[in-house]
């Protein structure tokens, strides 16, 4: 579609779209002129729950996913496993093993993994905040379900190594996920094997 053509607000709501990941050119145009073709009410409702995301969503402040309520639904939920702690990177790969449905713990989302040619270490995770709710005394098993790809391979050697002299149990997620796919991208029966299957890393 020429630039020369294209109206400017649908321009800007179309370079908005190229900012997400995965959102080409292409897929952006698309998306733009779909809300444009869709009644003015409907594009009113996404623009008001797109404003109101960062008013009504935090972060919770035991494990870190985004949350309307602190504690959020999983950590207030007395029916979980409070003493077994599922490490991810991001709140995606939550929803994703929670899909699952073979887990019953909490979990502890470190936003981010290990990559020092971007300037990412250990400060720019929560592994400090992690390391804080070990030390609280009340967890017996942590359970670091990284993906497999190569920072996540790093990030779970590093936490690993950080954490085998705490009185825990560590595992580590199990064969079934293939090795370079992203843990949210696994279909949801994958991933209750690799979760049933997950082994003592000591």
């Amino acid at each position: 579609m020429s630039q020369q053509i294209i109206p400017k607000p649908l321009g800007r709501l179309i370079q908005d779209f190229c900012k997400l990941p995965g959102i080409g050119e292409k897929t952006a145009s698309r998306l733009a002129l779909n809300i444009l073709r869709r009644p003015q009410a409907e594009a009113k409702e996404l623009a008001a729950a797109l404003a109101q995301l960062h008013n009504s969503i935090q972060l919770c402040s035991c494990c870190f996913t985004f949350s309307e309520n602190d504690p959020c639904a999983i950590c207030g939920n007395p029916k979980r496993e409070a003493s077994l702690i599922c490490v991810v990177e991001q709140p995606g790969d939550l929803l994703a093993i929670e899909k699952a449905g073979n887990y019953a713990g909490h979990y502890h989302i470190l936003h981010g993994v290990l990559s020092p040619m971007d300037g990412i270490g250990p400060a720019e995770i929560k592994v400090k905040e992690l390391e804080a709710r070990i030390n609280s005394g009340t967890i017996e098993e942590v359970f670091i379900a990284t993906s497999s790809t190569v920072p996540g391979e790093a990030t779970a050697s590093f936490l690993i190594d950080f954490l085998k002299k705490k009185p825990i149990r560590l595992t580590r997620l199990a064969c079934g996920i293939p090795m370079g796919m992203d843990i949210k991208y696994a279909d949801k029966h994958t991933l209750a094997r690799a979760i049933e299957g997950r082994s003592e890393t000591r």
